[in-house]
Parts: structure tokens; C-alpha cells; sequence
């Protein structure tokens, strides 16, 4: 019965871990520099997210207020959806 309840905490354990490391991340900053063509997105504090090749861009241009929904690919921010804000 003990190794029954322990394995269990364990799976779960594991299993929770991989879906807080899975979430997507938020961040709200203006637009320093978007290139369509070199798929690139660089916000003012230095920030620099790669957008999908599947990216419809909304009207980016420099001094935009956006928030950037990202998740990490390797040791590229990918940004998965840019908002303009108001």
C-alpha cells in the first residue's frame, strides 16, 4: 500500500511540474522595432520575441503599446500573439 500512495505522489509530482513549465508567459511594453521580413519584434526595454511564420500583424510600428503572449523555443522568445493596447 505505501509503494502504491508514494508512486502516485510521485506521477502527480511529475506531472504537475511539466504543465507550470508549459505556461505562457505575458509582457506589455512600446514597440521599439518590428520587422515583418526578418520576423522581428523589439520592444523598448530590450526584449526580443521571434513571431510565427503564421504572424498577421495587426499594425505594429514603433512606439506601439503591446502585450506579447510568449513561450520559450530553445533560447528564442516566441511570441505566440501581439495585442496592440490602449
Amino acid at each position: 500500500m505505501r509503494k502504491l500512495i508514494v508512486s502516485a505522489a510521485a506521477a502527480a509530482l511529475l506531472a504537475s511540474g511539466s504543465v507550470a513549465f508549459a505556461a505562457v508567459k505575458h509582457t506589455t511594453g512600446t514597440v521599439k522595432t518590428y520587422d515583418g521580413t526578418a520576423m522581428s519584434l523589439v520592444l523598448d526595454d530590450g526584449s526580443t520575441f521571434t513571431p510565427p511564420k503564421t504572424f498577421k500583424d495587426p499594425g505594429l510600428k514603433a512606439g506601439e503599446k503591446v502585450r506579447v503572449s510568449w513561450d520559450m523555443s530553445g533560447k528564442n522568445k516566441v511570441a505566440e500573439a501581439v495585442k496592440i493596447v490602449k
